[in-house]
């Protein structure tokens, strides 16, 4: 008698369609798109009002020289901003001994020669701090879609070899599963591990650009995918 109710199927494979669960992995090694160095400004003073007027002077200065390198720079975001009294450890009273202040600025650049020469140009400017790079892909890097291919194509060679195995062959694909692909950690320093690359403390001879080697890029991908096989003669 029929119910109306379809019939589940069957959580395994039966002996008329046996199946088979593989995992298909892809791992690609590539050079970034994007390399990010962090910008620290500061400024000291005893008076708030003259500290405020040089970190707003130094950190234009920084913003000028970053925006001269045009369609380099692909990204320039100012973080965060503070400027705060430092007080003196003796005496009575809160007393004032010098206000500090700080501005960080974060800049995406695509051309790596530029980046080189924007660094070391930055690190000459009085008490600024320069921290990276951070090498990186571009979200939509074609890398990511062919580490999928990859991946899938593998599944589908390790599932068939399977099925060669037995003297057998696959018939259908009942399902894929992406398990997701990452690359690795895009805050990943070169040179110092991401300490600053350089610090000043007042304005220096100009200097060579540094010379910076891009860090290759891991991408990896992973998918599950289940078959069917013709039924084997063991």
């Amino acid at each position: 008698m029929t119910t109306g109710i379809p019939t589940a199927t069957a959580p395994y494979g039966t002996p008329d369609a046996p199946r088979v669960a593989v995992r298909g992995e892809a791992r690609l090694e590539v050079d970034p798109d994007l390399a990010r160095i962090g910008i620290t400004v500061s400024a000291r003073g005893t008076d708030r009002r003259a500290a405020l007027d040089d970190l707003t002077r130094r950190n234009a200065a920084v913003l000028d020289l970053i925006k001269t390198y045009g369609d380099a720079v692909e990204k320039l975001e100012t973080g965060s901003f503070s400027i705060n009294p430092e007080l003196a450890r003796k005496g009575r009273g809160e007393h004032v001994r010098a206000y500090h202040g700080r501005v960080h600025v974060t800049a995406e650049l695509a051309d790596f020669t530029a980046l080189g020469e924007l660094t070391t140009r930055l690190s000459d400017l009085e008490l600024t701090r320069v921290d990276g790079p951070w090498w990186k892909l571009r979200p939509t890097s074609p890398v990511y879609a062919q580490a999928r291919t990859q991946a899938v194509h593998e599944a589908v060679a390790r599932a068939r070899a399977y099925a060669e195995a037995l003297g057998t062959h696959l018939v259908a694909l009942l399902e894929l599963a992406d398990d997701g692909s990452e690359s690795s950690p895009m805050d990943m320093a070169v040179g110092y591990g991401g300490g600053p690359l350089m610090r000043s403390a007042v304005a220096a001879e100009s200097a060579p650009a540094l010379d910076l080697e891009p860090q290759r890029q891991t991408v990896y991908a992973h998918v599950n995918a289940r078959f069917t096989m013709a039924p084997p003669q063991l």
